[in-house]
C-alpha cells in the first residue's frame, strides 16, 4: 500500500474547535511559517528515523498535531509529560487527570486514548494464541504496556492450553492504589470453563515497586493449591511496576 509524505493536518469532523489557550487562526493553510516549517521538519525526521529519532516530548507532539491542527502544541506537549512523566504515562494516564490540564479537551483525550488502545491491541497481537516460552520477552512487554501505568491495582490471569498457548486474557478485578480482591476460587473456575491447563497471573502495583506484599504471597499460594487439587499448572505471578516486572518463579515464591 502507497502512502504519502506526510500526515493529515486535519482530523475527522469529530470536534469543531482547537483546544489550546492561544487565538486561533483562520485555517491550517494559513499556520506561521514557524510552525508549519517545524511540522513538517518532526515529520520527516519521524518518516526518515523511525520512533527512536524523536524524544517523548516530539512525539507527543505527532499525537497532538491531530487533534489541535491550528496551533503550536509544543508546550501542551511539555506540561502533559511534566504531569505525567514520560510518553507512555500520558497516553495511560486516566481521563479525569487529562481533563484537569488546561488546553485538553475530548479532541485531544479522543487522540491519545486511540494511540493508548492501538498500542495495547498491537502487544496482545503477539502473545494471544502464541506459545508462551518462545514469546516470553513479548508477553512481560504486553504486560507493561496494558498495566504498568494504571493508578489502580489491576488482577489479570493469562490462561494457557496443554501446549503452553495463550487461549485467554482476562482481567478479574480492579481495586484501588495498594489493594485488589481476589477470588482464587473463581480464578480455578474460569480455567475449567476455559478447558485450560495452565495458568500465568498478573497483577501491577501503581507504587512502582514490584515487590510482592505478604497479601500476594499468601493468595498466590491459595490459588496454587486449589489449582494443584484440579491438576493445573501454575507457571509464574508476575507483578508489574513502573519500569520493571517481578516473577514470583524467578524468585523462589512459586
Amino acid at each position: 500500500m502507497t502512502r504519502g509524505p506526510h500526515f493529515s493536518d486535519s482530523q475527522a469532523a469529530l470536534f469543531a474547535f482547537d483546544e489550546a489557550e492561544t487565538a486561533p487562526l483562520p485555517s491550517s493553510d494559513k499556520l506561521p511559517s514557524y510552525i508549519k516549517d517545524h511540522r513538517a521538519r518532526l515529520r520527516e525526521r519521524f518518516l526518515v528515523g523511525g520512533p527512536d529519532a524523536l524524544p517523548d516530548y516530539e512525539m507527543l507532539e505527532l499525537v497532538l498535531f491531530r487533534a489541535i491542527p491550528r496551533r503550536d502544541v509544543k508546550p501542551l506537549a511539555r506540561e502533559l509529560l511534566d504531569r505525567f512523566g514520560d510518553f507512555n504515562g500520558v497516553l495511560s494516564a486516566p481521563v479525569a487527570r487529562l481533563a484537569e490540564m488546561k488546553g485538553v479537551g475530548d479532541a485531544v483525550v479522543t487522540e491519545l486514548k486511540i494511540i493508548e488502545a492501538a498500542a495495547h491491541r498491537l502487544a496482545r497481537s503477539k502473545v494471544l494464541n502464541k506459545h508462551v516460552v518462545s514469546s516470553w520477552d513479548a508477553l512481560l512487554d504486553y504486560c507493561q504496556t496494558a498495566m504498568a501505568h494504571r493508578d489502580i491495582e489491576q488482577f489479570r490471569v493469562l490462561y494457557l492450553d496443554r501446549k503452553n498457548v495463550l487461549i485467554a486474557d482476562e482481567a478479574q478485578s480492579k481495586g484501588t492504589v495498594d489493594h485488589v480482591p481476589v477470588y482464587p476460587r473463581e480464578v480455578v473456575k474460569r480455567a475449567l470453563e476455559l478447558n485450560a491447563s495452565a495458568m500465568i497471573l498478573v497483577h501491577n502495583h501503581p507504587s512502582g515497586d514490584p515487590t510482592p506484599s505478604e497479601a500476594d504471597i499468601e493468595m498466590t499460594s491459595q490459588i496454587q493449591m486449589a489449582a494443584d487439587t484440579l491438576g493445573i499448572t501454575l507457571h509464574d505471578h508476575l507483578v508489574i511496576g513502573k519500569s520493571r516486572e517481578l516473577s514470583f518463579r524467578s524468585e523462589g515464591l512459586l
